[in-house]
């Protein structure tokens, strides 16, 4: 069995950067490096970055299309470079750059295989004061569903790094889920991560935690938190969660018997839902579920909107407390029978 491990090293900076920051910057490298990237925003390019891409050399200029407040089409001209030979990258922000573009992706991107990489800025709740109508929580669903379509949601500025270079060496529709918010150093600077991995952050043996995005800091303050009570919680990073990485995760959850998935997405359709999946095929156990609850989002301020919708590491702390709970009777209920 092939199983992902990388322990995080507790000597990285302190230093939060979103993972938008990557985007452009990164861009221009890959462009660098000869291949054959271009760009097309939606009116937006400042806020996702692309626009850096830009302005990084004279020549790059040309390689940024801005279409307007069009996503529909932002698709179909980056579908149409990449028929033309083109590593095209989309902009836009995560509620526009796959719900309003949705039959765009999924006709012309997906059922063609074609090399476009849907890479939305501004993902899930941390859009904060934005409020409901702009924090996307149903992204990873609508992608995750469609065939031919990889996703990535990195956890922070360096695995955004990877991903993107990963996005654009392989073939066909990637999807890329980046948020707006600064967040902490996760990954090495030069992280080289893999399509179809996940990592293991730090080992335990009495409650996976499988995590994606921003609520990888707050998994690992509430093993932290755990482990001050003597509980030792696994840390998964479910950086591609598609395809997943079933492996790594039913090895660790074959030895803590339960799991707590913890994610900035709605419950519904999302990490969660394909490890549920995952595990009752391969391995059934508890699995407790950190996450949007069936609602729309609400305008505040992230640190509020992580308590109000229990995406802090408070509510992963105590459920994992609950997932412990149930793997112990179901086992309980095993000896009796």
């Amino acid at each position: 069995m092939n199983v992902s491990k990388v322990l995080r090293d507790p000597s990285l900076p302190e230093e939060k950067k979103s993972t938008r920051a990557a985007y452009g910057a990164t861009l221009a490298k890959l462009a660098d490096e000869g291949l054959p990237i271009v760009a097309v925003d939606a009116d937006l390019s400042a806020s996702t970055t692309t626009a850096k891409f830009a302005a990084s050399k004279p020549e790059y200029a040309d390689r940024l299309f801005n279409v307007g407040i069009a996503e529909q089409n932002m698709i179909d001209v980056a579908a149409g470079l990449a028929v033309g030979g083109k590593i095209a990258f989309t902009g836009s922000f995560a509620v526009f750059g796959t719900g309003r573009a949705y039959d765009q992706i999924r006709n012309t991107v997906c059922y063609s295989k074609l090399n476009v990489k849907i890479a939305p800025t501004h993902a899930g709740i941390s859009v904060g004061p934005d409020g409901g109508s702009h924090q996307m929580i149903e992204d990873i669903a609508l992608m995750s569903a469609l065939p031919n379509m990889r996703v990535l949601v990195p956890a922070d500025y360096a695995s955004c790094k990877s991903a993107i270079e990963l996005a654009a060496k392989t073939p066909g529709p990637v999807y890329i889920r980046m948020g707006r918010a600064d967040v902490p150093c996760v990954y090495a600077d030069d992280a080289k991560l893999e399509m179809g991995k996940a990592y293991v952050l730090r080992e335990g043996s009495d409650v996976t935690i499988v995590a994606c995005g921003i609520e990888i800091k707050e998994a690992l303050e509430a093993a932290e938190a755990l482990a001050s009570e003597g509980i030792e919680a696994e840390v998964i990073d479910a950086f591609c969660i598609k395809p997943l990485d079933v492996d790594t995760i039913v090895a660790s959850v074959r030895k803590t018997g339960c799991v707590v998935c913890a994610e900035e997405h709605s419950v519904i359709g999302g990490l969660g839902s394909n490890v549920a999946c995952a595990l009752a095929q391969l391995h059934p156990a508890p699995v407790e579920f950190v996450g949007v609850k069936d609602t729309f989002g609400k305008s505040g301020a992230l640190s509020e909107l992580m308590e109000y919708f229990g995406l802090d590491s408070k509510a992963i702390y105590n459920v994992a407390l609950t997932a412990m709970e149930k793997r112990d009777l179901v086992e309980l209920d095993n000896r009796r029978f």
